[in-house]
């Protein structure tokens, strides 16, 4: 495994690097469009729980109104939402909203596969964690992961966590090949554009996590209760 972090790190770095220099028109010509759509800055930053529970910010082009997360839903985001704006909606069913996680990647903070962090503040404290969501946390937060190719918001967070897991048995015996395998899938999935937002049955399955207490975490069953 330490040979596989290693070049999954250097090809990160390398890869992030070109990327970073090759779409700065592209970013320029997206800064541009979010000025002229909306008051309020070009980068979206939000505090997320990363490697070992160690909190990051993570960095979006803004897809919603200012202090979009005061209003409505919260950290949900739905059909029509109405704090999204018209340059977001573009943003956001073209994933192109996610390119400024390439600095994340370039930073050590994030990897371009691996499981999706969860927002700081609308999730339990990571020593409060069953063993089974510890260890989506042993590798670093990726901008894909399996559980975005295959489900994306179609999953609530137990779902997710499990298909996390699996990742991370499968690169234990595959490598950079598992990450290669769900590169290529991402594709196919932003070409799809499908499940931008958050599944009704889910926001509400995701909201219990969200407010639970030390005394919600099943620790003998290994998963957290949201029922």
């Amino acid at each position: 495994m330490k040979c596989y972090f290693f070049f999954k790190r250097l090809f990160d770095i390398v890869t992030s690097t070109i990327a970073l220099v090759i779409l700065s028109p592209l970013f320029l010509v997206i800064a541009i469009a979010i000025k002229l759509d909306s008051k309020g800055p070009v980068i979206f930053k939000q505090e997320r729980m990363g490697y070992q529970g160690k909190p990051y910010n993570m960095y979006k082009f803004r897809s919603m109104v200012q202090d979009a997360q005061s209003m409505g839903s919260g950290l949900y985001s739905f059909k029509d939402d109405p704090r999204v704006t018209k340059v977001g909606k573009v943003l956001r069913h073209t994933s192109l909203d996610e390119l400024p996680q390439l600095a994340n990647v370039l930073k050590g903070d994030m990897a371009y596969v691996g499981p999706r962090s969860p927002v700081v503040s609308g999730f339990p404290k990571y020593e409060d964690l069953s063993d089974t969501y510890k260890r989506r946390f042993s590798v670093l937060p990726g901008i894909t992961g399996l559980a975005q190719v295959v489900g994306r918001n179609e999953f609530s967070w137990d779902e997710k966590v499990e298909y996390d897991n699996i990742y991370i048995d499968k690169i234990k015996k595959w490598g950079l090949l598992y990450d290669i395998k769900i590169l290529f899938m991402t594709v196919v999935r932003v070409g799809s554009m499908s499940d931008v937002e958050e599944s009704p049955e889910n926001m509400e399955k995701n909201k219990d996590l969200m407010n639970m207490g030390h005394e919600q975490l099943d620790s003998s069953q290994n998963k957290v209760n949201v029922d």
